[in-house]
């Protein structure tokens, strides 16, 4: 096999991953391209979505109703070949409402009773759980195997589930009242936290001339689930120089200590290790997707909104000057250097 050379810092890679990375870039373009048939705007909000697919990661939405959150889910999946399901969550909802349960049957020729697994909606390879802090934890819980092992335990039987597995959680900023916030240890288990804002004016006329007209556009499918658990592994396989590695570290570091002085008087809890890990790993796909063999500093900058607003703790000092975890991170980034 011969190699090719990077393009910073005289990589090799092989000419297997270069070509990988070629085909993962004009992909990249493809599902563009058959999105805005279906989605006007929302441009950023779907490549973080396609970094974590590709970083096997899972994301939550926060964005006010009515901004095409689900059909961007749903019509994402079809440009890829994913299947797709959606759990509405409410306050009645029981895990064996999303992992599913056991029921008994009788075997017809021997008359005898076994217990027979019947699979809950979780078992699709993309999963809306849509407003998913208006359920109690007890219910909320019942999703962390299945992000974190892929596999969901009933009756003390592990059943894996489909490959690749992606949860996407909804939130409304809005309204509160009646839900159950998701804790800290919880929310970690996220990759990104990203927020759907609304269209500009141009875009919003486009909205609504497209939906009150006859549409019928049905996206292409561009990749399917074996290519992008192909991606998925290539992701771990590409090399990060080491002082983009250390600046993702001390980016992280400086929420928890006095990198930044003025961040340490709002913050309560900083993030941990597992925002690093993502740092890195959204770094290296979205180099990738833009044909790049190597992540710079300026990946780690554009993904820390999305890895970090929901790993910091504001106290009540936040609170009372009107600053937000945007605000903060913004402060961490002007003041960590490379």
């Amino acid at each position: 096999m011969t190699d090719a050379q990077g393009e910073a810092g005289g990589v090799q890679l092989p000419q297997d991953d270069v070509q990988a990375i070629e085909a993962l870039k004009k992909a990249h373009r493809k599902i563009r391209e058959q999105m805005a048939r279906v989605i006007v705007g929302q441009q950023e909000v779907l490549d973080q979505l396609l970094i974590a697919i590709f970083s096997q990661g899972h994301c939550i939405l926060e964005g006010v109703p009515g901004l095409a959150k689900t059909l961007m889910i749903s019509t994402l999946a079809r440009s890829i070949r994913l299947t797709f399901n959606r759990i509405q969550f409410t306050p009645d909802l029981m895990p064996s409402d999303i992992t599913g349960t056991e029921v008994i049957q009788e075997d017809k020729a021997t008359g005898e009773r076994v217990f027979k697994f019947l699979s809950g909606p979780v078992f699709a390879n993309v999963i809306l759980a849509d407003e998913i802090n208006r359920t109690p934890p007890k219910t909320q819980a019942a999703l962390l195997e299945s992000m974190q092992e892929k596999q969901v335990t009933v009756g003390g039987i592990r059943h894996p589930l489909a490959l690749p597995f992606f949860v996407l959680a909804t939130q409304n900023p809005i309204e509160q009242e009646g839900t159950y916030p998701l804790p800290e240890a919880q929310l970690d288990r996220f990759m990104f936290n990203i927020r759907v804002d609304y269209p500009s004016e141009e875009e919003e006329i486009r909205i609504v001339e497209s939906t009150t007209s006859p549409s019928g556009h049905t996206p292409t499918i561009v990749l399917h689930a074996n290519e992008i658990m192909e991606t998925q592994a290539l992701v771990r396989t590409v090399p990060v120089d080491s002082h983009v590695l250390r600046y993702a570290i001390r980016l992280v570091r400086a929420t928890r200590d006095d990198t930044v002085p003025q961040v340490k008087q709002y913050v309560s809890w900083g993030a941990g290790p597992r925002a690093g890990q993502n740092l890195i790993l959204g770094a290296k796909v979205r180099a990738v997707m833009n044909g790049r063999p190597i992540p710079g500093v300026e990946d780690v900058r554009e993904i820390a909104h999305p890895v970090l607003r929901h790993r910091i703790v504001t106290n009540f000092n936040a609170d009372a000057d009107g600053v937000s975890t945007d605000n903060i991170i913004d402060m961490l980034l002007e003041g960590v250097k490379e």
